[in-house]
This record gives C-alpha cells, sequence and structure tokens, in this order.
C-alpha cells in the first residue's frame, strides 16, 4: 500500500514554521538574558567578598585570580581574569539597580559591555532605554556611542528648556529628534569633501538605513526632489520624510556651503507652502531643517531662524570626527546659544 503523505498545504507550513522560529528565538532571549544576570551576581558577590560590606574597600586582584582558576577548572573557557573583572564592573556600574532583574531582557552582554564604558550615568540609562526599546543592534549601538549620540540630542534638548523656560514642555518636542551636529561618516565621501549637493543626496538615499538611525525614532521616508505645485510654479525640496511620533511631515534641504539667509528664507516658504498644501488635518506644523556645511552666526542671529519654532539649521559632518572635535562642535553650539538667548531675553 502506497502511504505517501498528502499534500499540506503551504499556509500551515508557514504557520508551523513561523511558531518554531519564534520560540527559538524566545528561548535564545531567555537564555542570553539569564547569561546576562548571572554574570551581574557574579559581579555581586565578588565585590561583597572583597568588600565585605564596606563600600570603599581596596580592591584585592588575587580574589579574581583564584576564582578564575577555580571556574576554569570546573567549566572550560569563559572564565579568564579579564572576564571576571568585566563581571565586576558590570555589578558596580549598575549596582543601584534593586536586584539584577531591574536589567533589560531584550540587551545582550555586548550591549552592556558597551554601555559600561559611559561614566554620565543619565547618559548610560539613556543608551540602555534606547537600545532596548528601538532594538538597537550591537553596532548601531556602539556607532551611537562613538557619535556622542545623547549628547548631541541633549544640546537640542537644553535649548529647547531654556526657551520654554518655566513652562511645562510638550511630551515631545522637535528638539527632541533633532541634534547638532548631524554625523553622516557611513557615506565614505573622501576627504577633503568637495561632493556636490546633488552627490550627497543620492548617498544618503543610497544608505537610507544608516540615515533613518542617525535622524533617530519615528522618521519614514515619503521622498527625494519631492515636487511641490502651486498655480504658476513648481518648486523641488530635496528630501522629505513623515515623523509619527511628532506627527508631521520634516523637510531636509541640503547645502555644501556656508548657510546663508536666503536659505533660511527659502525654507520657511517651503515650510509655509507644505502646510498649505500637503498637511492633513490631524498633522501638526512641518518642520524644516537645513542641513549645511557650515552655519553662519551672523544668519542664525539675526534671520527668521531665531524666531522660528519649526524652522531649524544643523551643521552635518561627512567624516566621523575625533571625540575632542565632536566635543568642541557641541560646547560651541551651546555657547552661541547662550549668547543669543542672553540677548533677547
Amino acid at each position: 500500500m502506497n502511504t505517501k503523505p498528502q499534500k499540506i498545504e503551504p499556509t500551515l507550513f508557514a504557520d508551523v514554521l513561523q511558531i518554531l522560529r519564534a520560540a527559538r528565538q524566545n528561548a535564545y532571549t531567555v537564555v542570553n538574558f539569564e547569561m546576562v544576570v548571572a554574570y551581574w551576581n557574579i559581579g555581586k558577590r565578588i565585590v561583597e567578598e572583597e568588600q565585605r560590606g564596606a563600600k570603599r574597600a581596596v580592591y584585592g586582584e588575587g580574589i579574581i585570580k583564584d576564582l578564575s582558576k577555580a571556574l576554569g577548572n570546573e567549566f572550560g573557557k569563559g572564565f579568564s581574569i579579564a572576564n571576571l573583572e568585566n563581571f565586576r564592573k558590570f555589578y558596580l556600574t549598575f549596582a543601584d539597580f534593586q536586584n539584577s532583574y531591574a536589567l533589560r531582557r531584550e540587551l545582550s552582554w555586548t550591549h552592556y559591555r558597551l554601555i559600561m564604558r559611559v561614566e554620565n550615568p543619565n547618559a548610560r540609562q539613556y543608551y540602555i532605554n534606547e537600545s532596548a526599546d528601538q532594538m538597537w543592534s550591537t553596532r548601531t549601538l556602539e556607532r551611537n556611542l562613538n557619535t556622542f549620540y545623547y549628547e548631541r540630542l541633549l544640546s537640542s534638548q537644553n535649548k529647547q528648556a531654556a526657551i520654554q523656560s518655566s513652562q511645562t514642555l510638550e511630551k515631545s518636542t522637535p528638539n527632541d529628534f533633532i541634534k547638532d551636529p548631524y554625523v553622516f561618516e557611513f557615506l565614505n565621501i573622501p576627504e577633503p569633501a568637495k561632493a556636490h549637493e546633488h552627490d550627497i543626496e543620492t548617498a544618503l538615499i543610497q544608505n537610507l538605513q544608516q540615515f533613518l538611525l542617525e535622524l533617530g525614532k519615528g522618521f519614514s521616508f515619503v521622498g527625494r526632489q519631492f515636487r511641490i505645485s502651486t498655480e504658476t510654479s513648481h518648486f523641488y525640496i530635496d528630501l522629505v520624510f513623515y515623523n509619527y511620533l511628532l506627527k508631521c511631515f520634516v523637510l531636509f534641504d541640503l547645502k555644501t556651503t556656508k548657510l546663508t539667509h536666503q536659505d533660511a528664507g527659502q525654507m520657511d516658504m517651503y515650510i509655509r507652502m507644505f502646510d498649505d498644501l500637503k498637511k492633513q488635518v490631524n498633522d501638526n506644523q512641518t518642520i524644516g531643517i537645513i542641513l549645511c556645511a557650515e552655519k553662519d552666526e551672523t544668519v542664525v542671529k539675526y534671520s527668521i531662524l531665531n524666531e522660528s519654532k519649526q524652522l531649524f539649521a544643523t551643521k552635518y559632518m561627512p567624516f566621523l570626527p575625533t571625540e575632542a572635535e565632536l566635543i568642541a562642535e557641541i560646547e560651541r553650539e551651546k555657547r552661541l546659544f547662550n549668547e543669543q538667548f542672553q540677548l533677547i531675553t
């Protein structure tokens, strides 16, 4: 008798396959988190043995050496002196957690090893939350750490807080999303940068995934050289996005030269046209961002940029700057803003 199995429905196979894959992924996540918890608890136990209850006791290096040797004999590789020192640092970095289960289960040990390098506790918590909530890969996290993602955002948020003064800030404002400067090292533009605006625009679209990661959360791509028309004229906006958290369109205009007042006026016109012709009833006001190679301080101070809450000029850096260069750029932006803010208050 022929006992050949009957042909199964494709949907049945697809559904079962999805169930099994989801189960395996969940199992991997659980195991991964349990190992992270174990590392935190090992670090805690080492610190307790070293300090014996005294918070500022001298670090006993011999304890880790002896423990590494004993664990190596029992389990083999994985418990080197360097690893145990990392477990110890892991616990000390996050010792303010009430217990190990305060750790985010979405993050791997590699995530935590990267975040441990951050000295600012507020920045550490930011990177933990964003990595978990936005599902950052370890590669994305490392890039954002190297480009001072948190500090660049914080600079814009501090400006917004100063402008709003004692008023209650909205849950989500443009300054929660806009960074200054932006870093586009993923474009691989050879130094010195002599690319035309069209070339940079093309490179950004070709590296859209990395561009979206640099822009931050909530952005979705709408169009390039987006045409907007009146009864008599056509205008073309370099890049158009929609941010579903801000609930508004975000327009980008690329400039490879220093910012001019004509650039500000042009973007202001684009914003007004977009609000009039494209914005839907439930959308918030359109935001315009001029990405420029250099910002002219006088233009920023005396143009419409100084008054508009929807128009921004930010610098972009086509190469990965050094830590000193990036910090200097952020501090320069803070200083310029403080000077301008004091003049208008």
